[in-house]
């Protein structure tokens, strides 16, 4: 019987459907076998954004299943509220936290009926509530390497940008109430200081001379060269990172007893560094 995994996007950019698409025909050409998606998940629905329409129509053009709960339509007033009173605290207010379990006992109930021994976040911009973690077993892909910056990768890189890492890498954790900080499955890493990068660097070093940090994301964005560098070495280590996890969990290499990973033989107290396995992909 095959591996069925729940798969969880709120499909907001580009990324969402090239990582599913990706996975899908990893599946299809028998790369990733005994595993198949069993349901796409998304918490918009047609009509919200433009990019989700594309990561909607996509799905249904690939002949996966789709159930979108828009999370925007679903109570605002108290959704409205709970942000509200969460960006004052400068945390989850008990408003949030209660509307986001309600939410979730929702989603719980559509999903009754589909297997899914295993739910893929790529993309799902929700933090899931205690509720749902406690219903689901689930894995999160992360612009990050372990106990890294938090938030949408974006924020990840100005955060290594402004810290000035010397590396970087990407992870996948368990899904947690807290924002990407459950217990970390597999990672991997790559240098922020090599001949790439190190003249990027060097410009943005320039420019730092006459403008703040704040001035050049304002003016430049996600188009600084050190930023769309860092970006582009990252995401072509998120497909290989998450077909070789995927294959670890399909052939029970890799297992989830008590929301915790283990494997045949010892806990995953501080994840795989697949590293080396990824680079080597990345080089074919």
């Amino acid at each position: 019987m095959a591996y069925k995994i729940g798969w969880f996007s709120t499909g907001r950019d580009e990324a969402a459907c090239t990582l599913l698409n990706k996975i899908y025909k990893e599946i299809k050409k028998g790369n990733l076998t005994n595993t198949e998606i069993s349901f796409v998940f998304s918490n918009r629905e047609k009509g919200e954004k433009e990019e989700s329409d594309k990561f909607l129509d996509l799905a249904e053009n690939l002949g996966l299943k789709v159930i979108s709960f828009s999370s925007r339509k679903y109570k605002p007033i108290l959704r409205r509220r709970g942000l509200e009173v969460s960006k004052k605290l400068g945390r989850d207010s008990s408003t949030l936290i209660i509307w986001r379990n309600e939410y979730d006992t929702e989603v719980i109930e559509r999903l009754k009926g589909y297997v899914h021994q295993l739910d893929i976040l790529a993309g799902d911009m929700l933090i899931w509530g205690f509720r749902r973690c406690k219903a689901f077993d689930a894995i999160n892909l992360h612009p990050a390497l372990p106990k890294g910056p938090k938030g949408t990768w974006q924020d990840v890189i100005w955060e290594i940008i402004q810290n000035r890492s010397t590396e970087h890498g990407v992870m996948i954790h368990l899904v947690t109430p807290e924002l990407d900080r459950g217990p970390v499955i597999t990672y991997c890493r790559f240098s922020l200081q090599s001949p790439e990068f190190d003249p990027l660097w060097q410009k943005l070093d320039k420019k730092l001379k006459s403008k703040s940090l704040d001035e050049i994301i304002k003016q430049e964005g996600g188009k600084l060269p050190l930023f769309t560098k860092i970006r582009e070495k990252g995401f072509i280590r998120e497909i290989p990172l998450l077909i070789h996890t995927i294959k670890l969990f399909a052939d029970t290499d890799i297992f989830l007893r008590d929301k915790q990973p283990f494997t045949k033989t010892r806990i995953v107290d501080e994840g795989y560094d697949l590293t080396d396995i990824i680079d080597a992909e990345i080089k074919k």
